[in-house]
């Protein structure tokens, strides 16, 4: 047997970080059994991106990895520009016009995935009590009164081709918490039976990279087209990246699009070569970042609300995508799963830090159903608002159209409730684990 305080099934981002959070402030052992293998970075750009808000990247900086991020391919953005397609509104955003924030230089950061897991993993493996296990995936978990017993699969078929694995059995896991961080088809939560709502959203997002000749301006753009949102988020390029510093960088014209539509419409863009799909992209966009090229693959994936009855099953813990996926309109998935991530190792150790020692018990049943009323709260809110803005920008009759648009540009020139947007994009709210606040304010 191998005895651990926390077993984390899933070595995403969301999984990594809660693994940092949880040894940043408290001595607890963790296991992490991930085979999915870390890519190393090139200057091929991920086409899975995610937008970092500052509560994000203050999580970040407070387990001693932004430094790196920067270090690598991170695109600061300033501006936002949104505008409907259908009628005449628009509203524009930007960091300088936060009167209520003035401190934040920038609406958040856009970052290939690749890029924040690499740095979460090489941060975790300097740590000799996070253990990586990586060869075999797990078989069961079944929970004892006080324990958690974890056994891996010996199928060779499992194990991940870059490490030295073969087909010795591993010795079970004894764990006093598992925490399923294995995202939306979750492997814990179909083990654990845990209940969950669906509602698929009748949409499918491409994914891909382009090239904008007008630059993207440090500006996060997105268009609602009468069949759903499309984005441009901007990108850093390894040129760029590694461009020297005090020399102007003529490079800021990649982006990723994030398209969501219908899946017939999804299967027909899919389906066209890549000038015609540039062609699609460009008339869509009115132009406004030139005539688009594309740089890479397309991807495309249906898009379903999950959302967990309960986030907690006894001693299993969900967080991230194994608990909760939203539609990515305003790319706050990645976001709320950081929070669950921090939110976590807060709830887990506030008892330990209490004592001299790290033998107090560490699940604690009201403990444990505060954080999944709290996780939950939140996610239960981005999923409403995100079905309202979808909603509001269905196909729609004239009249309405007209209203909506009027309606966006009253906001925009509304400088209280613009200012309350920003901040929901900033992620700065109320009730935040100590994580997400800057590191000097904690």
């Amino acid at each position: 047997m191998q005895k651990f305080d926390v077993l984390i099934v899933g070595a995403g981002m969301v999984g990594l970080t809660l693994a940092l959070a949880l040894r940043k402030t408290s001595q607890l052992k963790i296991a992490m059994v991930d085979t999915l293998a870390v890519p190393e970075l090139d200057e091929n750009i991920d086409v899975r991106v995610s937008a970092i808000n500052v509560a994000s990247k203050n999580i970040f900086a407070n387990l001693g990895v932004w430094s790196a991020l920067e270090n690598s391919r991170v695109q600061d953005y300033q501006h936002m520009h949104v505008w409907d397609k259908a009628g005449l509104g628009k509203l524009d955003f930007s960091a300088k016009d936060s009167a209520s924030f003035p401190s934040e230089d920038n609406l958040g950061w856009i970052i290939e995935n690749k890029v924040i897991r690499h740095a979460l993993w090489q941060q975790a493996e300097l740590d000799e009590d996070i253990h990586f296990f990586t060869d075999n995936k797990l078989a069961s978990i079944s929970q004892g009164d006080s324990e958690v017993f974890a056994t891996f699969a010996t199928d060779s078929a499992t194990h991940n081709s870059a490490s030295n694995s073969s087909s010795t059995p591993i010795a079970p896991i004894i764990a006093k918490l598992v925490v399923g961080a294995d995202g939306a088809n979750s492997w814990v939560r179909q083990q654990m039976n845990m209940a969950m709502i669906f509602k698929d959203y009748d949409h499918h997002a491409i994914v891909a990279t382009v090239e904008c000749p007008q630059g993207h301006k440090n500006t996060a753009w997105q268009v609602f087209l009468p069949t759903g949102p499309l984005a441009f988020l901007p990108l850093r390029s390894a040129q760029s990246a590694s461009s020297t510093a005090g020399i102007a960088d003529p490079v800021n014209n990649l982006c990723s699009i994030v398209y969501s539509t219908s899946p017939d419409d999804a299967k027909r863009l899919i389906a066209l070569d890549a000038t015609e799909f540039a062609k699609e992209l460009t008339a869509a966009s009115d132009g406004k970042l030139g005539d688009i090229t594309l740089k890479s693959e397309r991807f495309t994936y249906p898009l379903t609300m999950r959302l967990a009855q309960d986030f907690v099953k006894d001693r299993v813990v969900l967080i991230g995508d194994a608990a909760h996926t939203i539609h990515p309109l305003a790319g706050q998935g990645v976001n709320l799963g950081l929070l669950d991530a921090a939110a976590l190792a807060q709830t887990l150790t506030a008892k330990l830090n209490e004592h001299d020692d790290n033998h107090a018990e560490l699940v604690n049943t009201s403990d444990l159903k505060a954080f999944s009323r709290w996780r939950k709260s939140e996610a239960t809110e981005m999923i409403t608002a995100m079905a309202g803005i979808k909603q509001a920008f269905a196909p729609q009759q004239s009249p309405v159209k007209l209203i909506r648009g009027v309606g966006m540009n009253i906001l925009n020139n509304f400088a209280p409730a613009k200012n309350r947007l920003i901040a929901q994009a900033l992620g700065i709210k109320a009730d935040l684990p100590a994580l997400a606040y800057q590191k000097d304010a904690l």
